[in-house]
């Protein structure tokens, strides 16, 4: 958050002293039926007409995979977990769904896994399905060390929790329940939890903090989204949320949320999308850009007519592309004179080369997503930089508080 206010700063820079702004608030999204061209500031009052998207492609997964619950792309791979009794983490590139790795999370138990998250050091998980009776008393995410994971010795923490709004937790019966949960994301500092609400088919969204211990789950808000909320992914710096879920009718959607204030979400456009594959349990959604997207279905049977489990990819650029592409041209190119960065496509380490006097500056090397990865002072002359361990993908370097330059790791 810190550094998208550093974004809007910059463009004050290029509006003049005297000159006088007059805000319009309103709805501010061309796509909006009741888009206001002279609206300055979004107020969250776009309204939209029905829309429906199709699969790009759809792959069948594999019969390990029959219970896919939570999706998150990492290391340019989808990565996956079953919601029942199974303990193991999936991986597998989206062009080979059949080449699939497994990471058994040793020493867990699997309740009811729901939806996996991230940040730059942790996965995430969810194991805080509560569909069965509506009264579980041991809800928990775990936390697990990605590095560690990675060599099959997985360091495993706790953050347990209870609702703020579920003081009576006596048995409701199956599905019937507005404290189940199945969706979250985890940004800067905090997990936020969208809940699956069996009886008001709305979700809230719950706060809580993503490091280890035992916590209440504040209530934050709440939206009539009309079904059942099954998974989340976040891009945190382009302020977009997408959510997925399915009716009662099994007829799966999508809920994009953008353009809000802050962390809250339900404050700016909110449009719901439904996805052309009826009958489609829905479960999982990650991201590969803010554009491209996958969710899964897990495997259902229903009056002797079998879904398989399956993956399938989405392109939101006719609901998304506009808003992304207005965002990434409002942050301006800052020149810090002087100061270079070789080679700018690395995998193993950088250079930032600097004259003396900015020794001692600050460098801050930040994800996509606006996450801090590296932060240090500048060395004279050259700055040896270590990223083995980043992921492939697109960062962004800077400098003394400015906004600097693109990195891109292979």
């Amino acid at each position: 958050m810190k550094y998208y206010l550093l974004f809007i700063g910059f463009l004050l820079l290029y509006v003049p002293d005297n000159a006088i702004i007059a805000q319009v608030s309103g709805c501010n999204d061309p796509l909006a039926t009741n888009f206001n061209p002279s609206a300055t500031q979004n107020n969250g009052t776009c309204l939209y007409s029905e829309a429906f998207i199709s699969p790009s492609s759809s792959e069948i997964l594999t019969e390990y995979l029959n219970e896919t619950s939570g999706l998150i792309f990492w290391n340019q791979k989808i990565w996956t977990h079953n919601d029942d009794t199974d303990i193991k983490i999936y991986s597998f590139k989206p062009n080979a769904v059949t080449d699939i790795k497994s990471y058994p999370l040793t020493g867990t138990v699997n309740n009811d896994w729901e939806e996996i998250s991230q940040d730059f050091k942790y996965l995430y998980v969810g194991d805080f399905g509560n569909n069965k009776n509506g009264n579980r008393t041991d809800l928990k995410i775990l936390r697990i060390e990605k590095n560690s994971l990675m060599v099959n010795n997985p360091k495993i923490d706790t953050i347990s929790f209870r609702y703020s709004l579920q003081n009576n937790i006596n048995g409701t019966g199956a599905n019937n329940t507005d404290f189940d949960c199945e969706a979250f994301i985890v940004s800067n500092d905090s997990i936020y939890l969208f809940t699956k609400e069996w009886v008001s088919k709305k979700t809230s969204i719950y706060v809580l903090p993503k490091t280890p211990g035992k916590f209440i789950a504040n209530f934050r808000d709440r939206y009539d989204i009309g079904g059942l909320i099954t998974g989340a992914t976040y891009h945190e710096t382009k302020r977009i949320v997408v959510l997925t879920g399915y009716s009662s009718l099994l007829q799966p959607f999508l809920i994009l949320l953008y353009d809000y204030k802050d962390y809250n979400f339900f404050s700016g456009n909110k449009r719901k999308v439904l996805i052309n594959a009826p009958f489609h349990q829905v479960e999982g959604i990650c991201s590969e850009t803010e554009l491209k997207y996958f969710i899964s279905n897990e495997s259902r049977t229903q009056s002797g007519f079998t879904i398989p489990q399956k993956l399938h990819s989405l392109d939101l650029k006719d609901f998304l592309g506009n808003y992304v592409n207005t965002q990434t041209a409002s942050i301006p190119r800052i020149t810090v004179k002087n100061v270079s960065i070789y080679p700018n496509t690395a995998n193993t380490s950088i250079t930032i080369n600097s004259p003396k006097e900015m020794a001692g500056k600050e460098f801050i090397i930040l994800d996509i997503f606006g996450r801090e990865i590296l932060k240090g002072q500048l060395k004279p002359e050259n700055t040896l930089l270590d990223i083995t361990e980043f992921d492939p993908g697109f960062y962004i370097v800077c400098i003394n508080g400015n906004i600097f330059k693109r990195l891109i790791v292979n």
